[in-house]
């Protein structure tokens, strides 16, 4: 066990303990500045701050930065202005070495923020594909890169490569496919010709909302479409490497032995492949906290190590002449870690995998050298190294839930109060069972409570018995159906497997049936519109402070908790939402309290954006024109209650041509205009004109009509190449 001096900064405390040695210090009565840095020095020396936590925290910093920022220029700035900041520490050594913490601080953390900004903004340079021009149809050759299997949707996910048509560049695409056009020939490295439509990937349709168009630059996407017809074989491929044919067998084998959404779940949970997973039931694990079980990461690799290594540890003790010979320990961890690494590799090696590998394998090597298996100093090892892989997934919800969980695990197991409660004693089994159940519930709340607010950022909605369907959920998952399907699966082999192969489907059915109770209660599920950033970052970092700090100081965190906590009851949904395209109006009824929409969609991403936009649970009504006294079919009049006065939106439906002075009259009567396409400039209302030109150049758009406010997706996006190539795509057109 390391002791808590060894986590510790590797900043050399000075001569001063405390506040009475400081007192006696001439130099700190100089001046209130030195006052300042001297009490700051005292804090620091006393509140045992770990380097490596707080050098990834900076790492990360910088990262987020350059996602915040707008411009190539500010980016530069930021770079500019830790390298001055570092100089000016290394050059004011002497003045400084009073203050060493502050002055070892302040260099190693402005590089470290240096380090971040310069290893994104190198990363999206180097990986970053521009969409293509404009949407395009046509007959297209490609050459088959992946193929992913979605039964549920009745469809198949095609990653291809080919030649855009207009400036003939090779671009890599995602297409969507119907099963039944696409047959076993279609594998990895299968040259294919077809009919079907591209597009360039889509930002946010609302602020807020998810954008892909970052996600598919990152991943080399550079459109995305959907085939239009069956698909020609012109060569056959070699179906990819080993692993991945493997990979697919697997999950199709899966499938067959457990239909529906159960085979899904249990394919998820070997292969990583998700796509059999029904949408309703995909949606009440997600209500019921348990979403983390269908993606593989800490919690599966982990027991599957763990199961290694125990195994491993415990049968090769039984022979003395190995047990003398070798430290079992070693053996065990690497045992262990050949099965983790087969593990990630057979899952498809996804992000989230390796990354969970990765702090696995840390652990493995810390159990190998005698050390503490899981601290603070390895995690933030395991988060730095993705960091400097894949930059980009610190502003993702999978990484941020992740590091988030573990980091709430480690800071509780380091807390008195919980090593009090784990400290050996002489009870009953029964008393030992129950304080194990007692604790466990203990930091399911706890880690409920970290992950809520990062649910609410990224998804507008966070479950609130997570807790509790956890405490069943996952002792079922890992010590009940994760065997049972590998158990299963070994022996299909010998053509064995049916009997547990039905244990393995009821107990699948057990974990749905959690979620979907679960997911039903009243109150289960809370949502909210927009978060603001700076909502968010009062949780991030009331988060760290509290988790990072060791002395009695990191209570301070959840000062920053509450804040954001109060900032979330504050939170009003917009008045009236726009999507990029103008296609997709939605508003909030001030009569009844509803949200409304202008046009029927088909389009389950658009209904799902419009109702995160608006924090609703339930879907909108369609506003009926037939039955609208105000409605024709061009136009639409809506009034909506601002405070104590009305305003009046004019909201174009049609793409016929309309009298200029007809428009111009009813446009001059209204607050708000809102059209699809472009308007005249005769078009001149009271407040605003919202047509294709405007919404070109700022995306989506939601209106709080009481503050006279309005919110684009543009303002958030800056000069980063995903957003750039877009607003040039539009104009061009």
């Amino acid at each position: 066990m390391v002791s808590n001096a060894a986590t510790m900064v590797d900043f050399e405390p000075p001569a001063i303990t405390g506040g009475a040695a400081l007192q006696h210090r001439p130099w700190i009565s100089q001046s209130h500045l030195s006052r300042s840095l001297a009490g700051v020095e005292c804090f620091l020396s006393n509140s045992g701050f770990a380097r490596a936590p707080w050098l990834t925290v900076a790492f990360g910093t910088g990262i987020i930065a350059w996602f915040s920022l707008a411009q190539a220029e500010v980016w530069a700035g930021v770079c500019v202005v830790c390298v001055l900041i570092a100089v000016f520490s290394r050059s004011r050594q002497n003045e400084l070495s009073r203050f060493p913490y502050i002055g070892r601080a302040i260099f190693a953390l402005s590089l470290m923020v240096l380090a971040g900004c310069l290893t994104i903004w190198t990363r999206s340079e180097i990986i970053g594909q521009a969409a293509i021009s404009r949407p395009v149809a046509g007959l297209f050759t490609a050459r088959v890169l992946e193929r992913e299997e979605q039964p549920a949707l009745e469809r198949v996910r095609l990653v291809l490569a080919l030649r855009y048509p207009e400036s003939r560049r090779a671009i890599k695409v995602r297409m969507n496919v119907p099963a039944s056009w696409v047959g076993d020939r279609v594998t990895s490295g299968t040259l294919i010709r077809f009919r079907g439509r591209l597009s360039p990937p889509a930002s946010a349709m609302f602020p807020g909302g998810y954008d892909f168009a970052r996600s598919a630059w990152f991943s080399g996407f550079s459109a995305t479409g959907r085939i239009n017809s069956p698909i020609e074989v012109l060569a056959q491929g070699a179906g990819g490497d080993w692993i991945a044919r493997q990979r697919l067998a697997l999950s199709k084998h899966i499938n067959r032995q457990l239909p529906g959404s159960a085979g899904g779940i249990a394919a998820a949970l070997t292969t990583g492949d998700m796509g059999a997973i029904g949408k309703d039931d995909a949606q009440a694990m997600r209500d019921a906290g348990l979403a983390h079980l269908l993606s593989i990461s800490g919690l599966h690799v982990s027991a599957a190590i763990g199961c290694i290594y125990f195994l491993v540890l415990r049968s090769l003790a039984l022979f003395p002449a190995i047990a003398l010979r070798v430290r079992l320990p070693i053996l065990a961890a690497v045992m262990g870690a050949l099965a983790g690494i087969g593990y990630t590799l057979l899952s498809g090696s996804q992000v989230p995998t390796v990354r969970s590998c990765l702090s696995a394998l840390l652990v493995l090597a810390a159990l190998a050298l005698g050390r503490q298996a899981l601290s603070m100093r390895l995690l933030a090892a395991a988060a730095f190294l993705v960091l400097l892989i894949w930059p980009e997934s610190v502003i993702g919800p999978s990484f941020q839930m992740s590091f988030a969980a573990v980091m709430v695990l480690v800071a509780l197991s380091d807390s008195a109060p919980i090593k009090q409660w784990l400290a050996p004693r002489d009870e009953a089994i029964s008393a030992k069972t129950l304080r194990s159940f007692a604790l466990m519930l203990v930091m399911g709340i706890a880690i409920e409570a970290a992950l809520m607010p990062i649910g609410m950022y990224h998804f507008h909605r966070a479950g609130f018995y997570g807790a509790f369907a956890n405490l069943l959920a996952i002792p079922l998952t890992t010590l009940v159906v994760m065997p049972l399907v590998a158990l299963a699966l070994a022996l299909d082999v010998v053509g064995f497997g049916a009997p547990i192969w039905w244990l393995a489907h009821h107990a699948v059915d057990a974990l749905l049936e959690i979620a979907r109770w679960v997911a039903a209660q009243p109150g289960a599920v809370k949502v909210l519109p927009r978060m603001g950033e700076w909502h968010f970052m009062l949780f991030v970092v009331g988060g760290l402070w509290l988790c990072l700090v060791q002395s009695s100081a990191r209570l301070w965190g959840l000062a920053a908790i509450a804040a954001g906590y109060l900032g979330l009851m504050m939170i009003q949904a917009p008045d009236v939402m726009i999507s990029g395209d103008g296609h997709h109006v939605a508003w909030i009824d001030p009569a009844s309290e509803r949200l409304v929409t202008l046009r029927d969609s088909s389009s389950d991403y658009a209904l799902d954006n419009i109702m995160e936009a608006a924090g609703a649970l339930d879907a909108p009504e369609l506003m009926r024109p037939t039955s609208q006294p105000k409605c024709n079919e061009d136009f639409c009049k809506v009034a909506l209650k601002d405070g104590y006065s009305t305003r009046h939106l004019l909201i174009a439906r049609g793409n016929l041509p309309v009298p200029e002075d007809a428009l111009a009259e009813a446009c001059a009567r209204s607050d708000i205009v809102i059209a699809h396409r472009r308007l005249p400039t005769t078009c001149r209302p009271k407040w605003l004109k919202i047509d294709r030109r405007m919404l070109d150049r700022t995306g989506g758009i939601t209106i709080d009509l009481k503050n006279r406010r309005l919110t684009s997706v543009a303002e958030t996006q800056g000069d980063h190449g995903w957003w750039r190539n877009g607003v040039l795509q539009h104009v061009q057109r």
